[in-house]
């Protein structure tokens, strides 16, 4: 088990860029057999992911949350799996390249870095822990994938003010598709963060006798959770839209990159399991 672990780690980022290149040769090129292929080496691509993360919980005997880039693994199959999801409900396939490449460079680092820990703190067998880390990164992915259709939003509407009608022009859903699209990953990144963070505060006093409410992690969370939350507020009671929300959403995916990787690394005091 432990080989095909090994030959998982190295696979995977093999895996995502070639299905991010074949998205690509489907966009740019307009390429009849990546059209044809792109989206089951998607599906194979998260089935070997989805394996890869069982067998690494079985080998290890705990689930894959214990250091940053095992999470990073777990972010690049969230963003991969919510996009495929996105393109069956949406039957809109021309993003995939403009998504699955943050999952192509997640899993690089991950699978560069990540370490194998047999043992690990009885902390991680917490219940509330699942619930506070999954909604965690399901938040995270959201707020990448909203990232994305923003940058795509703002890339598209240069474009057009420009009047260069080329193929990001024809290729790309208009404006206002990428806008309800990224709206739809702001609410739902919003969502599972507000989850995220009550069951922190709730978890927190339980797992850690000594713990500050004042940890860098805790507060990059916040910060990311009110920013989310002051533009959805601002669309409703102001009418905040268009370019507006498509800035804050690169923002808040810029300050969330920091929060989980140097801030993780660096400052937190409490996340951190091993």
């Amino acid at each position: 088990m432990k080989m095909l672990v090994d030959a998982f780690t190295i696979a995977l980022p093999v895996l995502y860029f070639g299905t991010a290149w074949a998205y690509a040769k489907a966009f740019f090129k307009d390429s009849v057999l990546a059209k044809k292929v792109k989206t089951p080496f998607l599906l194979l691509t998260l089935a070997i992911h989805l394996a890869y993360l069982l067998l690494r919980t079985v080998l290890f005997n705990h689930p894959p949350i214990t250091t940053i880039f095992e999470i990073m693994s777990i972010i690049s199959f969230s963003i991969a799996a919510a996009y495929a999801v996105i393109e069956f409900q949406t039957k809109v396939k021309n993003t995939g390249y403009f998504i699955l490449i943050l999952a192509f460079i997640f899993q690089t680092f991950s699978s560069v870095f990540i370490e194998n820990l047999y043992e690990v703190k009885p902390i991680l067998r917490s219940n509330l822990l699942g619930i506070h880390v999954s909604s965690a990164l399901l938040g995270y992915a959201a707020i990448a994938i909203s990232a994305v259709y923003g940058f795509l939003y703002l890339m598209l509407y240069h474009h057009i003010k420009s009047s260069r009608f080329g193929v990001i022009y024809n290729k790309l859903p208009n404006l206002e598709t990428l806008e309800k699209m990224s709206m739809l990953s702001i609410v739902v990144g919003f969502s599972f963060l507000t989850i995220a963070i009550s069951v922190g505060l709730i978890w927190l006093p339980r797992a850690f006798e000594h713990f500050s409410y004042f940890d860098p992690k805790l507060i990059g969370t916040v910060f990311i959770w009110v920013m989310y939350g002051v533009g959805l507020g601002a669309k409703r009671t102001i009418g905040w839209q268009g370019r507006k929300i498509m800035i804050l959403s690169i923002i808040a995916f810029a300050i969330s990159f920091f929060s989980l990787t140097i801030i993780n690394v660096y400052f937190s005091a409490f996340h951190k399991f091993y």
